[in-house]
């Protein structure tokens, strides 16, 4: 038998933070967890915000907890790992302060304006069809909007960090963060693998000093070292090293088992998406950079259905009492229930239809959520799984467009975060994508692949190909079902595709009416 390594992970999302004990084998041998209540608070309507050390006391309490449950294992730990949720910002001073709340990924806050381009930039863009796209990320950008709103508390940004590299600061005393963590409204360069140098051409949009950027490490290489301070806090060994990680994403489509294009990532978490591994530059929608990955001189082209299965917690929270009531009666998740009620009704709904844009993206900056095709038979439960397909159809008309960009077909699916625990959400993914949808042993997938880089910076693995040999399993394997399919190919070709496009002149004048509303409300 090998022996036993094992690295510590914190994984870091909106609803909860994690502390996990992984080995080299991909098992996990103790997990804490500690939920965040409440995820985010909003000092004004649409934003989203908490305390940037809110993050940073969770991980601690979780591997405090995790310490007691796993006493016999502490002492083999060889490393630490990190990864987080994206594009949620922190500034600090040159301390490493907050001097605000983080501001999160989902917060809907906007800046003033376009950026500063020069006459023959904006002509550039325009003729491509980006001025709006660029004006949009720039309103977006958490950094715009506290230049103009915050002044001095942007005068006084040190370092203006993702919630990676804060966390990694409260861990070891430096201002770092992972390559393959840069993901968000900052000048990010995914060829470098880094930061965008001065006179970039989409610079302007978010044109962030470069001295309040932080360092840059690859994952597998050390970020430094827990000091006494976090190890109180923690409960780690002084000295044990942080390693670079990624992104949650990152690490998802990673521990997966994700390392070749043919195998597309599918994550059904708060946002929903779509994503592969291949070692060219491939932009997912046009001028639209893929992320950053793990894997040295590889890229990750991802299709983002931002408030995926955050969709399911509103659903349950607005229409399924019932449910939850029950489940507490019971002693399990009110969404067992309600997964379990899928199977009552047939594929596609009996009609119902679900677009799931909730919020809007680059690519569709008016866009609404929608749900066309009731008629008096439809139940509650109808449009609990509308709503599962609607995310489904989004995420294979994803699909779609990436395997034309690349000029590839995907052979596998393979699916990672909560809503991947159901078989019946995965039998319907199966049936909608028309491939085998495959589960692996464990839903924390996450954890496994920022677990993935320790291994490699450690030795442990020569590569990334071996670590995935050894660390991801196959546990379940759902096959479509061909006519299930043929119904649902053919409500995405016929009705699906064009539901976006009919409504967008729609959403374009309820977005004016709303916002000519508010203007007159806040005289």
């Amino acid at each position: 038998m090998k022996e036993e390594r094992i690295v510590l992970t914190f994984d870091v999302g909106t609803q909860s933070s994690r502390a996990m004990l992984v080995t080299q084998s991909g098992d996990i041998l103790g997990k804490a967890q500690k939920k965040h209540e409440p995820p985010y608070y909003s000092v004004e309507p649409g934003f989203a915000e908490q305390k940037a050390d809110f993050y940073y006391e969770h991980i601690c309490q979780a591997s405090l907890e995790l310490k007691k449950i796993c006493a016999d294992k502490w002492d083999k730990i060889e490393a630490v790992t990190l990864t987080t949720i994206r594009d949620t910002t922190v500034c600090v001073d040159e301390k490493g302060t907050p001097l605000r709340p983080a501001v999160l990924w989902l917060d809907k806050r906007r800046a003033e304006g376009r950026p500063a381009m020069s006459q023959i930039t904006r002509l550039m863009f325009k003729a491509v069809g980006m001025e709006e796209t660029a004006n949009l990320q720039y309103q977006k950008s958490h950094c715009n909007w506290i230049m103009q709103n915050e002044p001095e508390i942007w005068k006084n940004c040190y370092k203006f960090l993702f919630l990676s590299g804060y966390l990694t600061f409260k861990l070891t005393g430096h201002m770092k963060d992972a390559a393959a963590c840069l993901v968000g409204h900052l000048p990010i360069d995914a060829q470098s693998r880094g930061w965008q140098k001065k006179g970039a051409l989409t610079r302007p949009v978010f044109d962030v000093e470069a001295e309040k950027l932080c360092e840059v490490a690859e994952s597998g290489e050390i970020l430094g070292k827990i000091t006494a301070q976090a190890a109180e806090d923690t409960g780690l060994p002084e000295g044990l090293p942080l390693i670079a990680s990624g992104s949650d994403k990152a690490c998802e489509i990673l521990g997966l088992g994700c390392d070749e294009k043919e195998k597309a990532a599918v994550g059904f978490g708060t946002t929903a998406t779509i994503t592969f591994t291949m070692n060219r530059y491939l932009e997912p929608e046009r001028f639209i950079p893929p992320y950053i990955s793990i894997i040295p001189g590889c890229f990750s082209p991802e299709i983002e259905i931002f408030r995926g299965y955050w969709l399911i917690s509103w659903f349950k929270k607005e229409f399924a009492e019932k449910e939850v009531k029950q489940a507490k009666e019971l002693g399990v998740s009110a969404e067992e229930l309600l997964n379990e009620r899928l199977k009552e009704i047939p594929a596609g709904c009996e009609g119902l239809l679900f677009q799931p844009y909730f919020t809007p993206n680059v690519t569709m900056p008016s866009a609404r959520g929608a749900m066309i095709g009731f008629s008096d038979q439809h139940t509650r439960i109808h449009i609990y799984r509308a709503i599962i397909e609607g995310i489904n159809f989004a995420l294979l008309d994803g699909m779609r467009l990436m395997e034309k960009r690349s000029g590839h077909k995907f052979k596998e699916i393979y699916v990672g975060g909560g809503g991947s625990r159901s078989s019946e959400i995965c039998q319907i993914t199966a049936d909608m994508f028309g491939l085998p949808v495959i589960r692996t042993q464990t839903y924390e997938v996450a954890g496994i692949g920022s677990a993935m880089t320790a291994f490699v910076g450690l030795g442990v693995f020569a590569d990334y190909e071996e670590a995935v040999g050894s660390m991801v399993k196959r546990k379940d394997v759902f096959q479509p079902n061909e006519g299930q399919h043929q119904i649902y190919e053919e409500l995405y070709q016929e009705v699906f595709k064009n539901i976006y496009g009919r409504l967008a002149p729609l959403y374009e004048k309820l977005n004016g009416i709303y916002k000519k509303k508010t203007e007159i409300e806040s005289m």
